[in-house]
This record gives C-alpha cells, structure tokens and sequence, in this order.
C-alpha cells in the first residue's frame, strides 16, 4: 500500500513551481522531503543522535551529492561509481551549512546529518538553489531544536529584470548570479559573482530574493502543520553557573579591555589573553578546576567577548590599536619567483598571500564533470591554507573544504576580468604564508598582480577587502569594521567580504550572524567596503599599473590559427605522425580542437621561441597550399627521374609536383640534366590537371621565349599514334570477338 502523502506547491510567478512532498520515502530518517521541480528532484534526509556527543561544538555534517543515474549517465574513470564530492558539490554543502549551523541551540551537541542527494535532473533546473530549501524543509518535519524555516534562492538579473532561480542558459545573459540564505525575517547568508554592479544594485538584488525565499518559509510551516509537528526533543542541555560567570567576569572584564585597548600584535596579545585566563584558574583549587574548569574557560571566552566588543563600541578602537574604518599597513611585489610565468606578493598586517599564474593550451582547461553540468574552465584559481600560515602544526588531509570555498570565491572575483579573447588557459594558485583576517581577499589581489605580471590583459585590476560588525541590539549601537582581523570575525556579528574594481562589485559572500540586520546597516557596509577597496586596489596599481605588453620571455607565446576542417587530418597525419615530428622539431605544444559549429579546425600552437611558432604555421601553410590555374610560382628541384623532375613549392615546403621532362624546355630534351640539376630554383606556371594524365601540371617552358622558328608538333592521333596501336595501316576492322 502506498503511504499517504502531503505536499505543497510554491508557485514562482512566472508558470514554474517547486513541490514540497512527505510520507513516501525515506521514513526512518528523522525528517525526509522531495523538492521537485520541472524533472529535477532532491531527496533530502536529516537525522541526529538523541545523545549529545562529548564536544563543546554543533558536530553538524551537511552532504550534497548528484547522481550520475540521475541525468542518465555514467560515472567517469575506471570505477563506475560515484566516489569523494566534486567541488560543486562541496561548494553546494557549504553554502546550506552557513545557513543551517546558527539556528541551532549553541548547547545542542548531537551529531546531526543532513543528507541531499540529487535523484532526478533537468537541463532547464539548477539544483544548488533548491538545497537550503530541501534541509530546512526535511528539519521542519523533524523534531529537532532548531530555531525557524529557512531557505534558499538564486537571483539572476536580465536586462534590468531579476529572476529567481534562473537557468544555466539565462545566467549566461545575466549580469547577477547571487545566492541568498535568508528567513522569513533575516537575511543570513549571500554569495555571488556579479558584472561590475553597484552597491545600491546589489542590495535591491537582495531584497528580491528575500520575498521569494518567505514565500518558500510559509510552505514549509504549512507541510509541517499537515504532516503533524512534533514536540521539539528534550536534549541536556549545558551546565551553566552565574555565580562563576559573574566571578569570571569580575576577574576578567577590566584586564581584557586594557589589552584590547593597547593595540598589540597578534602573538603578543595572545599571549596576554593567556596569561590572563591562567591567573583566573589560578584562584580556583585543582579540585574546583577537574569540576568546573570548562566553565571556567567558557566564562573567561564570553568576557573577552563582551570586553573586545564593548571597546570598539564605546570608544571605536580595535585590538589591533585601528580605527573602524582604517585598513592595515600593505605592501606588494611582483615578478618575485624567477621561473614561473607571473607572480606577485601582497601583504596586508599579518595577513600574506603568494600568487603564481600559469600559462597553457586548452589541454590544460579544467574539466568538469558532474550529473547537472559538463564543461570546461579555461581559467581557475586554487586556493593553498596551510597550518603554519597561523603558526600551528597539524595534519594534512587533502583540500578542506574552506579552502575550495575561499578558492572558489577568489576565481568567481577576477573570473570576469579575464578577456574573452585570451588565447591561453590560465590557472592561478594563493599560497596564503601568512594569516589574521580574510587570506581569501588577500588572494583576490595577489591574483590580481600576478596576472597582470604574466602579462594576461585583465580589463581591469581586482581588489577585495572582508569587513565586519559589531552591534548592540539593547542600545542601538553599531559599527562597521573595515579589514578585519581574524579576532574580529570570531567575535563580530558579520562576515562579509566583496570584491571589485573601480566601476563595481564583482564579487561578495556574506554571512551574518545576528537577527534583523536593517538594509540601513547593509547599504552603509558595502559603501565603507567601497572605500576599502579603492583604497587597496591604489596599493595594487602603484605596484604594477597595467598588465606587461607581452608574457614573459620564459613563457609560453601562444598563436591560433583557424583551419578548414578538411586539412585537420592532414595536419596530424597518420597515428599522429605529422604533429608529433613538428611538435618535436620546433620544440612546441601542438593542439588541435574542431569547431563543432563551423567544422573548423582551432589550431594552438605554444612555445617559448618564436622561431618554433613561426616553423609550425609555416608548415600548416604548406599542408593547406593549393596552387591556383594560371598562377606562377617558385620552385627548387629535390630530385631528378628519367622523365622528368620532381619540384617543390618554395613558398610550401613539403608540396611537390612533377615537371615532366617535355616541359622542361621548348627544345627537344634528351637528357633532364641538360636543363636542371638538383637544387636548382626557377619558376614555372600552374596549369592545374592534366585532362590526359589526371594529374598536376606544370611547365618551365610555358614561361620561356619560343625559340625562332619553332614549329609547333602536331597533335597526337587518340588512336593511332598511341605505343601499341597498329602500326601497318591505320586501324583496320576486326571481326566480331565470339562469345
């Protein structure tokens, strides 16, 4: 017997509609949902452990896979089967991560999974967007302490129209591509890529998507009223002592403040925070310390918090000694490693990126292969974090997924700046060496220099700077923070870093972590991240103002050449024979795509030395040349026959012809070298096939004087005068052949 089931329909406004559905699948699960739309569905599940688990953090795991099956394809390599998470997918499961995790109670401590998978594809319907939609859904159903219904949608912008959750095809046309995380109430999330756009632009694009993410809100409290909410789960919640935090406190408070108050280093006030937490543990037994030092230090947190806070608040200065507003000292150089095809640094306080670009075919384009998209980037960015870039030591295990996310941010930043023109791929990688406050703005300006040291012709240079918030929801007061430090994103209320040039934002990713943040607030955020910007990216041009003329001369020269297509096969020879012999003497890298509009053939030829360049189209003329009837043409004799001499084209090499001995010259010639020898160049005329023979012909003769008196030959007879006629009188009848 079929379950029963319930759903709800959310209507898009434009005849498309996504589908909430319940009761049919996955029932054990805690909380389960089908999102559909068109003939894209997700599965969601959500699950998490009654007991809390041993941890003073939210042990939350959030999975995001596409199914090969599900767009009715094969998983690519040897084991077909689908294996670790692409980076799309991974980027998916950070961006409904950054939603859920706040709006869980800051004591629940179970492990909890939510778990979406891509079960059903559509061309027209990109399933990223529908992923918050789907957790939070799955969570309404469930009985967890979770705080209220979210969602998720992408806005897309069309000639001045937004759109929600757009097309591939339409984000093509569109100058916005923004995802926001929102609920009903609160903005919390926003990450994107947009077309040099204004801040007033971006806040409109934000208040777009946020109608539509309430009306998507408003769904889900429905299903869960017909499903049947359940009573939230009773979970132990954490010890809690005001006596202690109020000891601490008192303790604490004015010590922390002074230090704050004293601008210092990073390890130096580390140090004294420190110092300061084992003086509090100092005034407790060792027995105190086994029972409640936990608290202890959870108290001594919260203090630091309220006291770091409340001086930003109260007199405007930060831990660093800066104003709100005011950016660190920086300092940028370029051209620093001598062997790769451009590098730069980029220094910001205690904050240092090293950026290198490489330079390559279309060989080298990165390659995607997921179940909702197949393609290619000819540009990319990676994105390096490693553990002593903050002063620690701990295990490498692969590429986390910040550093896709923070990677993957920078690219989006610059992605847009990159000509459409620019014969190479072109692949960037941060080495972040330093790190206190925003690596991944840092890498959006050392990307910056480092492309326009390797002599990529950026439209424009990229700068990028994180800015935070601190505010007082009793008071009313508030404050921006300009290039914050790693502290000040711990302890802030906002995360938000944009990017841009000096005509607009190309990037940003926001994340806010308190309630009822105004548009006030916003707008005023984004115009002070203006200011930063072009503040940083003056540091950027006064290090390098432009982009090099040329790339370097180590680096790669790239030249395309457009083929017909019918000389494509004659340009790779047989088992490849021709372009790897080429590839080999002119010491370059050869590659060959075809046009699948045109049928043409798009020829990259890449090498450090012109002269190899200049060999390699040299021989793709020749391969192509074709002589034309009538025309005169140099040749140089590369061998000598009875009958006559074999010529090559001077202008291609490689083309030969026969110049058969009767034209040679007008006089008889017994001998073909009493006209020529080996090496010998002249011209002759092209007189295209020979009716006769069905080959190529060509005449030395024709271009010379006829000798005086010269009398023309008669024309051969078809019959009689052919070798092997008859020869006794002409042709005389035969007799009918029996059969």
């Amino acid at each position: 017997m079929i379950p029963k089931t319930f759903k709800e329909v959310i209507d898009l406004g434009d005849g498309r509609e996504i589908s909430i559905e319940t009761g049919k699948l996955a029932k054990q699960a805690h909380g389960s949902v089908v999102v559909q739309s068109g003939k894209c569905m997700l599965l969601c599940t959500v699950v998490s452990n009654y007991k809390q688990a041993d941890v003073d953090f939210l042990p939350l795991t959030v999975d995001y896979r596409e199914k090969f099956a599900a767009a009715g394809r094969y998983p690519g390599g040897f084991f077909k089967r689908e294996a670790r998470p692409s980076d799309g997918e991974v980027l998916t499961m950070r961006l409904v991560d950054r939603v859920l995790r706040p709006l869980f109670p800051k004591d629940y401590h179970s492990e909890t999974q939510v778990m979406i998978q891509l079960m059903s594809h559509d061309e027209d319907v990109m399933p990223d967007a529908m992923a918050g939609l789907a957790a939070s859904a799955a969570i309404q159903l469930s009985d967890f302490p979770f705080e209220c219904a979210i969602s998720e949608a992408r806005v897309g912008r069309i000639n001045g129209e937004f759109i929600i959750n757009p097309t591939r095809a339409q984000l093509k046309e569109s100058d916005i591509d923004m995802m926001i995380g929102a609920s009903a109430d609160s903005v919390m999330m926003v990450e994107g890529e947009m077309n040099e756009i204004s801040e007033e632009e971006m806040t409109e694009a934000i208040k777009f998507a946020h109608e539509a993410i309430k009306v998507q809100c408003a769904a889900q409290l429905r299903l869960a009223e017909a499903f049947g909410k359940k009573e939230v789960r009773e979970y132990e919640a954490e010890r809690a002592d005001e006596d202690l935090a109020k000891k601490v406190h008192d303790l604490t408070y004015d010590k922390v403040y002074a230090i704050a108050k004293a601008g210092s280093a990073k390890h130096e006030r580390s140090a004294a925070f420190a110092e300061i937490k084992e003086e509090v543990k100092a005034t407790f037994s060792e027995e105190e310390l086994e029972d409640f030092g936990d608290l202890v230090s959870k108290y001594f947190y919260k203090a630091e918090k309220a006291a770091v806070r409340d001086l930003t608040l109260n007199e405007g200065l930060r831990l660093d000694g800066r104003k709100t507003d005011e950016i660190r000292p920086i300092w940028c150089e370029v051209d620093y490693l001598p062997s790769v095809h451009g590098s730069s640094i980029f220094t910001r306080g205690e904050t240092q990126a090293l950026a290198t670009v490489t330079l390559g075919t279309s060989r080298e384009a990165n390659q995607i292969d997921m179940p909702s998209y197949e393609g290619e980037e000819t540009f990319y960015l990676h994105y390096n974090f490693p553990p002593f870039s903050t002063g620690e030591a701990r295990p490498i295990r692969g590429t986390s997924r910040r550093e896709v996310g923070h990677g993957n941010l920078a690219q989006r930043a610059l992605k847009g700046m990159i000509p459409e023109d620019c014969p190479y791929t072109v692949r960037v990688v941060s080495e972040v060496l330093e790190s206190n406050g925003s690596s991944s703005m840092a890498t959006v300006c050392s990307g910056t220099m480092a492309l326009m040291d390797a002599g990529v012709q950026l439209k424009k240079p990229v700068s990028g700077i994180a800015m935070g918030l601190i505010t007082d929801g009793e008071s009313g007061k508030y404050a921006v923070l300009s290039d914050i430090l790693g502290d000040e994103d711990h302890l802030g209320d906002m995360d938000f870093k944009v990017t841009g040039t000096a005509d607009g934002i190309t990037a940003c990713q926001m994340d806010i972590k308190v309630k009822g943040l105004s548009y006030e607030i916003l707008v005023k955020a984004l115009m002070q991240a203006k200011d930063g910007r072009l503040h940083i990216l003056e540091k950027l041009t006064d290090t390098i103002a432009a982009p090099r003329e040329d790339v370097k001369s180590y680096a790669p020269k790239i030249v395309t050449k457009i083929i017909p297509g019918e000389y494509i096969g004659a340009v790779i020879g047989s088992g490849g024979k021709v372009i790897q012999e080429l590839q080999k003497e002119t010491n370059t890298t050869i590659v060959i795509n075809e046009d699948p509009d045109t049928e043409e053939g798009i020829v990259e030829i890449l090498g450090t030395g012109q002269e190899g360049i200049d060999a390699v189209i040299a021989k793709i003329d020749a391969l192509m040349f074709k002589p034309e009837v009538g025309s005169v043409y140099e040749v140089k004799v590369i061998k000598m026959l009875d009958f006559g001499a074999v010529v090559e084209y001077v202008e291609a090499p490689g083309n030969e012809v026969l110049l058969h001995v009767s034209e040679l010259a007008w006089e008889r010639t017994e001998n073909v070298s009493d006209v020529v020898n080996m090496g010998d160049v002249f011209d002759v005329k092209y007189f295209g096939l020979d009716p006769r023979t069905r080959k190529e012909k060509v005449s030395r003769k024709a271009l010379l004087p006829k000798p005086e008196g010269y009398v023309e030959r008669p024309p051969r007879n078809d019959r009689g005068d052919r070798r092997g006629g008859d020869r006794r009188g002409g042709n005389r009848d035969r007799k009918p052949r029996r059969d």
